[in-house]
């Protein structure tokens, strides 16, 4: 175990992407697994906060301690184990997300939750419930974890494997590798019918170990897991289309969504992602990549994954789709080698870091929307956001996950007295997602940052029963102190 107190030391550990600043006493880098069960029994014993902490590539203070010790994962980065025969791969919690897609993708295969941020590590990501630009097509990460394992408050070990323990309707019984039982009553709870990371998971008969998927670090320590991965694609279509208005450009993205869900024929259109890009987000990249059209109202992301054989046909069919909602099809900018194709992924993860570049060098915290509503409601909630804002004479950027309805509305505000109106706007617009049957958070989580926004979508009592979850899993209240509750 290597243990930091120095102030020089453990800044690094007090700040996350998001530039939510914390305190605490020591941080803790544990070199294995075992190393963390007598760390974790003495602050349960002497009731000390604990916060895991990840990569800091977080957006809600979530691996940020007020007060405690901190854990880091840093060290716990080992793969253990790929079969590609039987595609799953297990791995520690402190392994970088693009490490082991670099892994993976030199033997042809992929984890398909992808998460803007590529340099989180995989605990994060189960933490969060990640997800990405080809959530489109493949869902969050929950949706690719077969098994956990667990470090509960008491220094318990909990291993959990998907399809093998389920609640008897609201009852939920676990048992940890010593034999201690647990018994949790799992709450009622009407969950939006949309992307959504808000809150611990809870339904009726689930599996237990969906329960701790998205927990963000308040109900245990993820140390290991098992994940699923799916091989390569042969070929991939992808490119950016400029629209002159935002309603073509959402028509389109409607259209896309449409044809996706009703088309299972290979040589039909089928986007695994579709994601979005108003006019201040291309001016706002286009220092950067010279190939986007300011000129434009919006552009639209796409990719489809595709064989040799259909590779032409499709490639026409999109064009002609794009005409259709009278995109300039002399401007689409297209990836026809491996080079453009990354080229264009770059473009599609730029514009979060960019953000987080701009917001970390005003010394402001980050003040984005991570909402995302019904698909029929879209529309009507996105130009209202935008509204809301320019009303106010804000800047920002508004970009997103549109396959799944779900919008990041960022606003970059030029000093403290445009945070505070920012700030309040932000509340506004999640209000407003919560009221057209909604989430505060798609994909990012709650964690220090959105409690209130949280407190929005469900009541005090519903609320409480989720935080008596919490208090049977951790009585003494130690871990992931401030999130969520």
């Amino acid at each position: 175990m290597i243990v930091k107190s120095a102030f020089d030391e453990i800044q690094i550990y007090l700040v996350d992407a998001s530039n939510f600043k914390g305190n605490c006493e020591k941080v803790f880098i544990a070199e294995s697994i075992e190393e963390i069960i007598p760390l974790v029994i003495d602050a349960n014993n002497k009731k000390i906060k604990i916060t895991v902490c990840g990569n800091h590539t977080g957006l809600t203070g979530s691996s940020i301690p007020t007060e405690g010790f901190v854990l880091s994962t840093e060290k716990l980065n080992r793969i253990i184990e790929i079969d590609f025969e039987n595609n799953y791969a297990i791995v520690e919690s402190g392994v970088l997300l693009k490490n082991f897609q670099d892994e993976l993708n030199t033997k042809g295969y992929f984890f398909p939750p992808d998460p803007t941020e590529t340099n989180c590590f995989i605990g994060g990501v189960i933490a969060t419930n990640a997800s990405g630009g080809k959530s489109f097509k493949y869902g969050a990460t929950r949706n690719f974890v077969l098994e956990i394992e667990i470090i509960l408050s008491d220094g318990e070990i909990l291993e959990l494997k998907r399809g093998k323990n389920f609640a008897k309707g609201n009852a939920l019984e676990l048992s940890t590798k010593s034999g201690k039982k647990i018994k949790i009553e799992l709450p009622e709870i009407k969950s939006p019918e949309v992307k959504n990371a808000a809150g611990y998971f809870c339904k009726s008969n689930m599996d237990a170990i969906d329960l701790f998927i998205g927990s963000e670090g308040t109900l245990g320590v993820i140390t290991k897991a098992k994940l699923k991965i799916l091989t390569l694609p042969v070929e991939l279509i992808s490119f950016v289309a400029f629209f002159n208005s935002e309603e073509d450009g959402l028509s389109f993205v409607d259209a896309v969504r449409t044809q996706t869900l009703l088309n299972n024929n290979s040589g039909n259109i089928s986007a695994r992602a579709i994601e979005y890009f108003d006019k201040n987000s291309l001016i706002f990249l286009s220092e950067d990549y010279p190939e986007v059209d300011c000129a434009s109202a919006c552009g639209v992301w796409i990719e489809q994954e595709v064989t040799e054989n259909n590779f032409d046909l499709l490639i026409e069919k999109w064009y002609d789709l794009i005409k259709k909602f009278n995109a300039n099809d002399e401007k689409v900018w297209i990836g026809f080698d491996e080079k453009d194709k990354k080229k264009l992924k770059e473009f599609r993860h730029a514009i979060s870091y960019k953000v987080n570049e701009y917001i970390s060098k005003n010394n402001f915290r980050k003040l984005g929307t991570d909402t995302a509503v019904p698909d029929n409601n879209f529309k009507i909630f996105y130009f209202n956001s935008k509204k809301i804002v320019e009303e106010n004479n804000l800047n920002y950027v508004a970009y997103g996950h549109f396959g799944n309805s779900h919008l990041h509305l960022n606003i970059l505000p030029k000093d403290d007295s445009e945070f505070l109106v920012a700030k309040k706007i932000i509340a506004q617009i999640c209000s407003e997602a919560v009221r057209l049957n909604g989430t505060v958070s798609a994909e990012h989580g709650i964690g220090k940052l959105k409690k209130n926004y949280f407190q929005m979508m469900y009541n005090e009592n519903t609320i409480n029963k989720l935080f008596e979850i919490k208090k049977i899993l951790d009585p003494n209240l130690i871990l992931g102190d401030g999130n969520i509750f």
